[in-house]
């Protein structure tokens, strides 16, 4: 397992020394689990902020069991993907020295985030409205299946579920079957996202404000936006979007097509596209001028044909060659690749996407880094994701300022479940 990485991929290079990140000062109480709302919080950590991480002693979140595990780890590949830049307290929040040790976080926290069942936080006494008694500045972001109030509080969700219920599976695939899901999980991805655009919008409300507010993010509503303009284009036209494959409803030549040693992509989204490929590329300026491929619509009417002559042109020549060609001419394009193909891209090297960063007990571990890039304000250097409860003893610490008697007292009252961590 991790067999040659370490010598494929770079180390993380770090950010400038005494440079500012864009949440330095920042306390959230992240007490998510699974993808969404750890994502989320991972963003925030990646921008300074300080996570804490509160789990259940021993088992943690159920996503550290997610395959592939580590053997020497208590967590798999999803769960280091979705939490680094965190600290894991392990807390048991059925006891009530776990709850008050809680609350007295709660207390010092800038952002709070739950994507509890709908009822839980309630049951716990951390209903938004006791917490805000307890910190008016509070931001308190739950992140639901559906809502947290209203006809459908009850309902769960995952990924999949919202794919579906959307309408997102019925817009992929092809036509003479069934609609797929997207293997990613890209609800869960875009609602972390929104989770983190929703509390940064929070916070600086508050700096006008003066108080914290409560947020929410549903999974559902995200997925919605996430079938894109075909939401609109179906309240203009009463219809819902057909299956098309590979290939676009709404331009032509858009679709995978095949060199002689490799499949790729190509978008043509309007007609000066169009004219260049035909023209730079193919060398086909009758293709260019031909009345039936005078407009996207035309081109869209008679795209099989104009497929068969495409396919046909670009299949006596390797990948290589096309690719030099639509750079040069400006058209869109790209090779169809596998996910290990693309972490291994020029481009994913180029960015230092995926780099080796230093883990306590493997030495060192993959990490895929955001995609945002500060020029003053850095993201924060990545810390590999911790073990269940490995931060607990130093947050109340740091944090709480307890010494070391009082935890001592607070882990035989059982705060921290029947085999504490330190």
């Amino acid at each position: 397992m991790l067999e040659n990485f370490e010598t494929e991929f770079p180390e993380h290079t770090p950010r400038t020394d005494g440079a500012p990140h864009p949440l330095d000062g920042t306390l959230v109480v992240d007490f998510s689990h699974f993808i969404a709302g750890p994502l989320a919080t991972m963003i925030l950590a990646d921008m300074g902020a300080q996570v804490v991480k509160v789990e259940a002693p021993a088992r943690g979140d159920d996503l550290r069991r997610y395959p592939p595990m580590h053997p020497q780890l208590d967590q798999g590949a999803p769960f280091l993907w979705s939490n680094r830049n965190k600290q894991s307290v392990a807390l048991d929040l059925k006891s009530p020295e776990g709850i008050e040790l809680v609350r007295q976080l709660i207390r010092k926290a800038d952002v709070l985030v739950e994507n509890f069942s709908s009822g839980v936080m309630g049951r716990l006494g951390l209903d938004y409205e006791t917490c805000r008694a307890l910190n008016p500045r509070l931001v308190y972001c739950s992140v639901a299946a559906y809502s947290r109030e209203g006809k459908f509080a009850d309902r769960l969700g995952f990924d999949p579920i919202a794919q579906a219920e959307s309408g997102f599976v019925s817009m992929n695939g092809y036509a003479d079957r069934d609609g797929v899901r997207a293997l990613s999980p890209v609800m869960d991805i875009s609602t972390a996202m929104m989770v983190s655009n929703a509390v940064l919008g929070a916070l600086l409300a508050r700096e006008r404000l003066g108080t914290g507010q409560r947020v929410e993010v549903s999974l559902f509503d995200t997925a919605v936006l996430m079938t894109g303009y075909a939401s609109m284009q179906s309240l203009f036209t009463g219809s819902d979007p057909k299956r098309s494959g590979n290939t676009s409803p709404d331009t032509c030549p858009s679709g995978a097509f095949h060199a002689k040693d490799r499949t790729f992509y190509i978008n043509s989204g309007n007609d000066n596209i169009f004219q260049r490929l035909m023209i730079q590329v193919l060398e086909r300026p009758d293709l260019a001028a031909h009345a039936d491929y005078a407009s996207g619509p035309l081109r869209s009417k008679h795209r099989e044909r104009l497929f068969g002559v495409l396919n046909d042109a670009f299949g006596k020549e390797e990948w290589s060659l096309w690719q030099g060609r639509m750079r040069a001419a400006g058209v869109p394009c790209g090779l169809v690749r596998t996910v290990g193909e693309a972490i291994r891209s020029p481009e994913a090297r180029d960015h230092e996407l995926v780099t080796r960063i230093p883990h306590p007990v493997l030495g060192s571990v993959p990490n895929v880094r955001l995609p945002i890039r500060y020029a003053t304000t850095p993201l924060a250097d990545p810390v590999a994701a911790p073990c269940v409860g490995q931060h607990t003893r130093e947050v109340l610490k740091t944090v709480l300022g307890m010494n070391e008697n009082v935890i001592d007292a607070a882990a035989k009252a059982g705060a921290f479940g029947l085999a504490p961590t330190n």
